[in-house]
């Protein structure tokens, strides 16, 4: 797989809302620990709620499918996260503005906008204990992949695949160093000192959102 085009994309968010449905229950159970509780069940909400009205959206403009994707995130999630994964989907649904599939630049530069979007509407930076820890380091680590060598050894996979692989696994880690982090934004940084021992509940959601594209690529 070379690009991905709004096939691609509705298979990753079906993928994606399998994913939130599954482990609503852990995301739950670390935003009980240091936020409101709800976490899991708002993110299962939202991306069921995608699911629903994937066949009403655009899947010829990509574009204008993460965009969709992103008003429908914003109306459904709920508390905090709501406005920060819309924001994430819309900010990379206008980069894409008009395309028909994304290559491993144009995805990298699409999630670097809704980084971007995610920083300015939450205020947050990387060491934060948000979501911003999974997405920043996997954006990088997409980045990185553009002046990568080609993957060998397996003809079947693209350096879009390669980069997506390291996407997820940059994600996954920078959501497992939340750990020690002491939360500096959301409802967490309520609790100073003691929120530090706990994994931030939107940085899991983040990687497992990366880990969703990642497989329904192929890797």
């Amino acid at each position: 797989m070379d690009a991905l085009n709004g096939a691609h994309i509705a298979a990753w968010i079906e993928r994606a809302a399998d994913v939130m449905e599954r482990e609503k229950v852990l995301l739950t159970e670390l935003d009980a620990a240091i936020g409101d509780s709800d976490h899991g069940t708002n993110m299962a909400r939202g991306f069921t709620a995608v699911r629903v009205r994937l066949g009403g959206l655009d899947h010829g403009d990509v574009g204008a499918l993460l965009k969709g994707v992103g008003m429908i995130l914003l109306s459904t999630v709920g508390g905090a996260s709501g406005p920060l994964y819309g924001t994430l989907f819309r900010e990379a649904g206008q980069r894409a503005a008009g395309a028909a599939a994304l290559d491993l630049a144009a995805l990298a530069g699409c999630l670097e906008a809704g980084l971007d979007g995610v920083k300015r509407r939450g205020k947050a930076s990387p060491g934060d204990k948000t979501m911003v820890d999974a997405l920043s380091p996997a954006v990088d680590a997409l980045k990185a992949a553009l002046s990568a060598p080609a993957p060998t050894g397996d003809p079947a996979r693209s350096s879009l695949m390669d980069g997506l692989a390291r996407a997820a696994e940059a994600a996954q880690a920078g959501a497992l160093a939340t750990v020690p982090l002491i939360a500096r934004k959301g409802r967490a940084s309520y609790l100073g000192e003691r929120s530090a021992g706990h994994q931030d509940p939107g940085a899991t959601s983040c990687s497992l959102l990366l880990r969703s594209l990642a497989a329904t690529a192929g890797v």
